[in-house]
């Protein structure tokens, strides 16, 4: 009586799994399902665009969706002209330096200009640790500097972060200079 209650069982589960994957299974291919395009929706406002842009033609003649995205990118270089989207750490720490305020404020207003836009703020360190200490602090250093964006004005949700650790070096050496050039925090803006 037990083995026929275990093939029973079995042959449920066996059931419910095929029935499972038949209703999984679609007939439709993957050059048929529509493909958002990030950059245009970021540019044009999103997927249906602006009320502004109902009715335009853009460069690949879809109507109230627009390309030429250079009023954006000329107010993002506005705003952001002469900062470097870098910031350089001491050694083992994740605070700002005060010398940096000035890339903090800069993002933070352009952020705070377009809700919509994201950027992404990768964390780094020196190749001294060991890699999960240093996965560590890279997280904690990309961390810091959403916080301080956020503070001036940014919303969280807008900032992404992530941490290289010593996995990326942008300069090799030893050397303390090559050291503090690899101890950093960059702010990549085209990850909107």
């Amino acid at each position: 009586m037990t083995k026929i209650r275990i093939r029973g069982a079995s042959a449920l589960c066996a059931c419910l799994l095929v029935s499972f994957l038949a209703g999984c299974a679609s007939d439709t291919s993957l050059k048929d399902v529509p493909v958002e395009d990030r950059k245009v929706g970021a540019a044009s406002g999103g997927a249906g665009g602006s009320a502004a842009d109902a009715g335009r033609v853009g460069r690949d003649g879809v109507q109230g969706v627009t390309l030429d995205n250079s009023n954006s990118t000329a107010e993002r270089n506005k705003l952001l002209a002469g900062v470097e989207p870098i910031i350089y750490f001491d050694y083992d720490s994740d605070a700002i330096k005060p010398e940096f305020a000035n890339v903090v404020d800069a993002f933070a207003k352009q952020l705070k200009s377009d809700s919509r836009r994201k950027l992404r703020i990768e964390g780094h360190t020196d190749e001294t640790g060991g890699t999960e200490y240093n996965v560590g602090l890279g997280q904690r250093r990309a961390d810091a500097v959403r916080a301080a964006i956020v503070a001036a004005g940014a919303t969280r949700g807008q900032i992404e972060t992530v941490s290289y650790g010593k996995e990326k070096p942008a300069v090799s050496g030893v050397d303390e200079a090559a050291r503090a050039k690899n101890r950093r925090a960059i702010i990549d803006y085209s990850a909107s």
